[in-house]
């Protein structure tokens, strides 16, 4: 597709997401930190890659959604030499699926319905899937197995976003705070966005499915246009 260029530029290649096919991941931030950014630019590089990403907005609408694509791929234009900047326009768009849940309507069943109607109706084969606005509350262990077993069956890469609130000190032994403390052995990769004096700071806590003693990996996000960048 001539992107490996950007792909190689990209500071997200240090969790070698092509190497985490089939596998959960994990944003976690407090509110306005930036998951979205985040899961969005993880579902630009997946489809730089060659894949195809379906995003979830839960109880978002489609419009604010595909938005953050738009400016995330203004971004990329103005900082990368793309020779066809209409062309990798038009390959995202092709690539890509936003749905919108109301927060109500989703749940398990749901999401089965709706993957395996484009799957089997050949309207659309994702690789890779990305839910943001997911409430996390009162998920329980059983029922996220039971949503990652359905992403492995489908052959699904997936991302979730979740809310840590302040007042809610709860945190799992390798580092995960609520309300996702007792489900991050269900995660390959966790990574904790933390809010520093002039950026954001992505903590990367697990990785791999090992938890990871320090941050060696050195990645922010730039506040004035939210693009993750190395830490220099």
């Amino acid at each position: 597709m001539g992107y490996e260029p950007l792909v190689k530029k990209n500071p997200l290649r240090v969790l070698n997401l092509a190497g985490n096919d089939k596998k959960m991941g994990l944003i976690m931030a407090r509110a306005g930190l930036g998951k979205t950014a985040l899961l969005v630019q993880i579902a630009l590089d997946s489809i730089l890659r060659g894949k195809r990403v379906v995003h979830i907005s839960i109880g978002e609408n489609l419009e604010k959604t595909k938005l953050w694509y738009d400016d995330m791929l203004e971004i990329i234009l103005q900082e990368c030499s793309v020779a066809k900047p209409h062309e990798l326009i038009d390959m995202v768009q092709r690539h890509r699926m936003i749905m919108s849940f109301k927060e109500s309507a989703f749940n398990r069943a749901r999401l089965e319905e709706r993957l395996n109607d484009l799957i089997l109706q050949d309207i659309f084969k994702p690789d890779c899937v990305v839910i943001d606005g997911f409430d996390f509350t009162n998920m329980d262990h059983e029922n996220l197995e039971d949503i990652n077993s359905l992403m492995e069956s489908l052959r699904l890469q997936t991302w979730f976003s979740a809310t840590s609130h302040r007042e809610d000190d709860r945190v799992s032994p390798s580092g995960v705070p609520a309300p996702c403390h007792e489900l991050d052995d269900l995660f390959e990769t966790v990574v904790l966005l933390k809010s520093e004096q002039e950026h954001v700071q992505l903590e990367i806590i697990r990785h791999n499915s090992d938890v990871c003693s320090d941050d060696s990996y050195h990645l922010i996000l730039d506040p004035a246009t939210m693009m993750v960048k190395k830490d220099d």
